[in-house]
């Protein structure tokens, strides 16, 4: 691997860890700051503010990213997580935490800004095991990350927002004195209009090869908000489980998955194609949620997430299917856009999966999973209509794309 490309995963991972430090305990401080103890509807709409604003900025930063570089972008979104995670170590107040919250999800973009880097130094050929590197270092952190969030809760709630601040602290050092920039500025060729949120939209909407894999994504990524919103929820108030059991069983879905992401995705994109690759994964995601929808004893939730590791096979896959699809000065704008769609899938899945557990808990808690599986099986039966409709391969053409 050459350089800038170590750098910018070890960063994802400095970031995982942050982000994952906080997983376990998040819903005890919603009690604490709230003082009340049902906290279901509460602790999604905490994530839900969060998200939105990264709805309405994610797509602007991906441009900004296309004509100033991704470097200040990078920078910008760091730093405002790491005075998120300040402020949130200290206020006494709910609606602080709340508006802190609103903050850090404007500047937030790293995933997808280190989505478009990736892009940026890489192949075609190169992409589906890159991606898969990116979400095994993303794993990674999370072997990390909520395993001392689960400790350090234990002795005080607020110590692991200290420790993830300190960690975006390093990672803004890391993006200002390490990485290199992998695109000059052009400004020259900038217009104000295209920072509309709306416009990225309607750019990628407009591409005809890419519109099936807008609205995969928009679906995986609704799903995808099912285990952050309810993992610690869940495992809490079913299983019994302490902060310290919530971080340890984050920490080895995190391991599965790293090994999983990092060994897999290549070999399977070039063994089955893409689009193959990608079911593969979406269909032993969905056999997991299933079983884990009917689980009453917390400790064959271990015995399961082999099948979720394999699920990470999918989204690498879908991603690299979707870099083919525009050209190499757009690709700032598209990873904007899917994180713009995952966004809008954090505004509602937060909320969604909430109101499933709060109205169906007192008689199967695990309806909310089996409502995930549900979604999948939609997916599952869309790629599969798109690949009997495309070529052989399964491989989109790559159109000719104005700006």
């Amino acid at each position: 691997m050459n350089r800038a490309l170590l750098i910018i995963l070890f960063a994802v991972a400095l970031d995982a860890v942050g982000i994952g430090l906080i997983f376990p305990i998040l819903p005890d401080l919603m009690r604490e700051l709230a003082h009340m103890r049902d906290v279901d509807l509460l602790y999604g709409v905490f994530i839900a503010v969060y998200a939105l604003m990264q709805f309405i900025f994610a797509p602007v930063l991906g441009v900004l990213s296309d004509r100033f570089g991704r470097r200040m972008v990078l920078m910008i979104s760091l730093l405002g997580a790491a005075i998120d995670y300040v402020v949130m170590a200290l206020t006494p107040y709910l609606w602080v935490v709340f508006v802190t919250r609103m903050i850090a999800g404007l500047t937030s973009a790293n995933l997808s800004v280190a989505v478009a880097y990736i892009t940026d130094i890489s192949d075609e050929s190169q992409r589906a095991q890159r991606f898969g590197f990116l979400h095994a270092m993303f794993g990674i952190g999370f072997i990390v990350g909520p395993a001392i969030g689960g400790l350090l809760g234990e002795y005080w709630l607020r110590a692991p927002f200290l420790a993830a601040a300190v960690l975006n602290f390093l990672n803004f050092g890391l993006a200002l004195f390490v990485l290199p920039e992998t695109r000059h500025a052009a400004p020259e060729g900038f217009k104000w209009s295209e920072l509309n949120p709306i416009k990225p939209l309607q750019w990628a909407i407009g591409i005809r090869a890419l519109l099936p894999f807008l609205v995969v994504f928009g679906l995986l990524s609704l799903t995808g908000q099912v285990y952050g919103t309810a993992w610690a929820l869940y495992g809490g108030e079913q299983f019994a489980w302490s902060p310290w059991m919530i971080g340890l069983s984050l920490t080895f879905f995190g391991l599965l998955h790293a090994g999983a992401q990092a060994l897999l995705p290549g070999w399977a994109a070039k063994r089955f194609g893409d689009v193959n690759a990608a079911l593969i994964g979406f269909v032993a995601e969905c056999v997991a949620l299933i079983i884990l929808a009917f689980l009453t004893d917390g400790i064959w939730v271990f015995a399961i997430m082999p099948l979720f590791a394999l699920g990470g096979i999918g989204v690498p896959a879908l991603q690299s299917l979707a870099t083919q699809t525009v050209g190499k000065d757009f690709q700032g704008r598209l990873q904007g856009v899917l994180a713009s769609l995952g966004s809008l899938a954090a505004i509602f899945g937060p909320l969604f999966f909430t109101s499933v557990y709060a109205a169906s808990k007192g008689w199967w808690p695990g309806m909310m999973w089996m409502s995930a599986a549900l979604i999948y099986i939609l997916v599952i039966v869309l790629m599969i209509l798109r690949q009997s409709r495309g070529s052989g391969d399964g491989e989109p053409e790559k159109p000719s794309v104005a700006a």
